[in-house]
């Protein structure tokens, strides 16, 4: 079963790594971790962020957008997400596993 288990978590690990950060790596003055400490701190807690998020990747609109209007005219607001529910749900929960403070404090 850990074996199983290891490659359902490389599988979501992949569609975090080859559907988010490929676009975030290039030259952006904001890191997916500042973008993650913008969210948290408009949102405050866990659902709230990550339906957030989620609504936004779904359909981005720059009214919604937490990046200043400068970041906007520079990078634009992003494409919609191409991933189907379930995956983007995967990539957002792994988003939040990667970059919430509470884990880092255990």
């Amino acid at each position: 079963m850990t074996i199983i288990t290891s490659s359902i978590n490389l599988q979501e690990t992949n569609i975090y790594e080859g559907n988010c950060i490929p676009c975030h790596k290039y030259a952006m003055p904001t890191t997916l971790e500042g973008m993650f400490m913008k969210y948290l701190k408009a949102y405050s807690g866990e659902m709230s962020v990550k339906l957030t998020l989620k609504q936004f990747l779904k359909k981005p609109m720059k009214e919604d957008s937490i990046m200043s209007d400068l970041f906007l005219e520079r990078f634009s607001v992003k494409e919609k997400s191409l991933l189907s529910d379930e995956d983007l749900t995967k990539a957002i929960d792994i988003y939040w596993d990667l970059y919430n403070v509470r884990n880092k404090l255990k």
